[in-house]
C-alpha cells in the first residue's frame, strides 16, 4: 500500500470563455463534441481521483461554461479571472483534497493513463510535493501537460506569491523552487513530439478536428502516441 494510499486527490480544470487568441475554445466543436465534453469523458475515467472539478471564473461571460459543466454532471468552482492559482486554492479547499491534479481546459485528449501514473508517483512518497509530465526537454506531445501537486504546496503558492506570472499559471512558484518543494518529473521512454494537441488558435482547432477524426474522439494512449510519431508507452520517472 503506498504511503498516501488514503490521500483525496481532485482533477481541477480551469476554463474560461474569454482566450485571447481563440475566444469560446472550450466549447467548440471537435466533432464528436465540445472540447469540454471530450475532455471531461476522458478525466472520468482517471481511477486514482476522487474528485473532478471545472474551475471557472466569476464573470458573466463565464456563464455558459457553467452550464455546459452542470449539464455534463461535474462540480463548478468559480473565482478571480486572472487569478488562476487562487480558483485552485479554492475549488481544493471545497472539496476538502489533499492532492490537485492541474488540467487546462485547451487539452481535450488528456489522457487518464499518464494522470493515474503521476498521481500514483505523488501517492508513493509522503515527502513530494510537486510531479509533473512537461520538463525539458519534452517527451510527450503537447497537449498532453498534467502535474499533481500537494494542497500544502499549492496553498504556500497562494499565501506567499504575487508575482502576476505565478498567479495566472498556478505552479510556478512551487515549481522554481525544488529546494524547498520536493518534485519528480515523468517522461516518455521513446519521445512523441509531432502534433500539437493543446488548443489554442485556429490553426490548432483545424489540427485536432482531423487528430480526432482520424483517431477517435477517445483513443488510448497508444494510439494517440503513434499518431503523433511515437512509439512506446513505456514511461520513466525522473
Amino acid at each position: 500500500m503506498s504511503i498516501r494510499a488514503e490521500a483525496r486527490v481532485a482533477v481541477i480544470v480551469q476554463a474560461r470563455m474569454s482566450s485571447s487568441r481563440l475566444p469560446g475554445k472550450v466549447l467548440m466543436d471537435l466533432g464528436p463534441g465540445t472540447t469540454l465534453e471530450l475532455l471531461v469523458a476522458r478525466l472520468r475515467r482517471v481511477g486514482e481521483a476522487a474528485d473532478l472539478v471545472i474551475a471557472t471564473s466569476v464573470e458573466a461571460g463565464d456563464e455558459p461554461v457553467v452550464g455546459a459543466a452542470e449539464a455534463l454532471g461535474v462540480k463548478v468552482t468559480r473565482g478571480p479571472l486572472h487569478d488562476v492559482l487562487e480558483r485552485y486554492r479554492a475549488a481544493a479547499e471545497e472539496v476538502r483534497c489533499d492532492g490537485v491534479v492541474r488540467i487546462t481546459s485547451d487539452c481535450p485528449l488528456a489522457e487518464p493513463t499518464v494522470i493515474d501514473r503521476l498521481i500514483a508517483m505523488w501517492r508513493a512518497v509522503e515527502r513530494l510535493d510537486y510531479v509533473w509530465n512537461t520538463r525539458e526537454p519534452r517527451t510527450f506531445p503537447d497537449g498532453l501537460d498534467a502535474e499533481v501537486v500537494s494542497r500544502a504546496a499549492l496553498e504556500a503558492a497562494a499565501a506567499e506569491t504575487r508575482e502576476p506570472y505565478d498567479r495566472e499559471h498556478v505552479t510556478p512558484f512551487v515549481r522554481d523552487r525544488p529546494e524547498r518543494f520536493a518534485q519528480r518529473a515523468l517522461a516518455l521512454e521513446s519521445p512523441a513530439r509531432g502534433v500539437k494537441l493543446s488548443l489554442d488558435t485556429p490553426e490548432d482547432l483545424a489540427t485536432i478536428r482531423a487528430f480526432v477524426e482520424r483517431v477517435g474522439p477517445d483513443p488510448d494512449l497508444g494510439r494517440i502516441l503513434a499518431a503523433a510519431g511515437g512509439g512506446s508507452t513505456a514511461m520513466a520517472a525522473g
